[in-house]
């Protein structure tokens, strides 16, 4: 992950169990690099690995989220038609594909601007906490080109058909209460407890067992699959019953203590 000290980077920290993803991308509102979205799906894919993990906060550095990608990229890296899909199809697809395969809970802490692609980053997390003041909205339709199918996909799952193509279309930018009523965000609070209440959030979520959370996420995904589930499924399903976590999580309740879980 390194980069010169001109250019955007995607920083990982550790605090034990809980990772910070953070976009940075100095004097630019973090806009996204070519380079920035390899590094994205390169930490999610060390994150992945890592059972370690118990969650992932994703914020942008410097008071914002993302201005979406940098456009001052794209004479170069998305000039011509077949330049246009690869960027598109093999570049930022598989870096929200990361995000959103994550196995680990993804909270994302929004501040500021969180625009065109860093709304879909946003999309990708699995909880979405923003300042009163963050602003949102995908205005590519000034730039002269529709969001790609990959990209498109966590806008329609969050805010469905009619208010994805009501933000499309008209490509306004909007604030947080309007976010919220679309169903883009989780919950909003005052600037200046984002990042306390993306914290609170992160420790609520690692005080719960993460084999539960880990089969909760497949789960969700895959019900929202168009096809039955099969014997496998259920089996993926139910597999936590003979868990450590599982037997720890009851007889701490019996006990009245506190439960200790470890993922086993």
């Amino acid at each position: 992950m390194s980069a010169t000290p001109t250019s955007g980077r995607v920083l990982l920290a550790r605090e034990g169990p809980l990772a910070w993803v953070t976009l940075s991308h100095p004097g630019r509102l973090n806009a996204i690099t070519v380079a920035m979205w390899g590094e994205l799906r390169e930490v999610f894919g060390t994150l992945a690995a890592d059972d370690g993990v118990r969650c992932v906060i994703v914020r942008g550095a410097d008071g914002q989220f993302a201005a979406g990608a940098d456009i001052r990229e794209f004479p170069a890296v998305r000039g011509t038609p077949a330049q246009v899909r690869h960027y598109h199809q093999h570049i930022l697809a598989p870096a929200l594909a990361a995000v959103a395969e994550c196995p680990h809970p993804v909270v994302a802490q929004i501040d500021g601007v969180c625009v065109g692609g860093g709304l879909e980053i946003a999309c990708q997390c699995d909880l979405r906490i923003a300042g009163a003041s963050a602003r949102f909205g995908v205005p590519i339709n000034r730039l002269g080109f529709p969001m790609a199918p990959d990209e498109m996909r966590g806008l329609l799952a969050l805010a469905g058909r009619a208010a994805t193509l009501a933000i499309l279309l008209e490509g306004r930018v909007f604030g947080a209460d309007e976010a919220l009523a679309l169903g883009l965000l989780t919950r909003v609070v005052p600037d200046a407890d984002v990042a306390g209440q993306a914290r609170a959030s992160a420790d609520r979520i690692m005080r719960g067992a993460p084999l539960a959370a880990r089969i909760n996420k497949r789960q969700a995904r895959r019900l929202l699959q168009d096809a039955p589930l099969d014997e496998a499924d259920y089996q993926d399903f139910f597999a936590y019953a003979g868990s450590r976590d599982h037997s720890e999580g009851v007889d701490a309740f019996l006990a009245g203590r506190p439960p200790v879980f470890t993922g086993d």
